[in-house]
């Protein structure tokens, strides 16, 4: 879908000149934008006007919304930059890396070492998971991402991007919740069998 692609290039785009390798990161611009996006974690698009550049500049057209009310991609594309960001503090190696390995279920499944972790660190992502807005869902996927951020577990932004795009419709919001619950279970498989698992088709 062209709309899903767009959200996916640009987030990527986003990202990578901010923080594409430990270089970039060190660039005293990178880091003041990356200080600011950390300001809009949990608030809507557009509450922050010094924020508008960092998530409008250069988006397609087709994502942007009209008369003042956000699309869902600009909230996509706005929630999964400034949770990296706050991902990112304190970090000199880049918090996002694309692949099947980082999607937000198997990053999440990382924190688990023992049978105790199960299932505190299951909670905290159905929590996620069942939140009925953007909002909401920011604030609880700020309380995964510091864990995250805490162990040095990198996240896919981009695929969390294209996943937040889907949670706003009716039609697709469970299915986003069931593949974030069936990464988070998969990793199991993966470990204890010594190999990757492939996905159903």
């Amino acid at each position: 879908m062209k709309t899903e692609m767009n959200i996916r290039s640009y987030v990527r785009t986003q990202i990578n000149l901010l923080a594409k390798d430990d270089r970039s990161l060190e660039q005293s611009g990178s880091k003041a934008y990356l200080a600011q996006l950390r300001r809009g974690v949990g608030k809507c698009p557009g509450e922050l006007p010094e924020l508008w550049g960092m998530f409008l500049k250069n988006m397609p057209e087709e994502l942007m919304g009209k008369n003042g009310k956000p699309s869902y991609a600009e909230w996509a594309v706005y929630t999964a930059l400034t949770l990296f960001a706050f991902h990112q503090q304190g970090h000199s190696e880049p918090m996002n890396i694309e692949g099947e390995e980082h999607r937000l279920g198997r990053a999440v499944r990382k924190l688990v070492h023992n049978e105790e972790d199960e299932e505190n660190i299951r909670l905290k992502l159905s929590i996620a998971a069942r939140a009925d807005d953007m909002i909401e869902l920011s604030y609880h996927l700020k309380t995964v991402v510091r864990l995250l951020g805490n162990s040095d577990i990198p996240l896919d932004y981009v695929e969390l991007a294209q996943d937040l795009y889907w949670f706003q419709f009716d039609k697709y919001v469970d299915q986003i919740r069931l593949k974030w619950g069936q990464d988070f279970y998969r990793s199991v498989k993966t470990k204890e069998n010594g190999k990757e698992d492939k996905d159903e088709e």
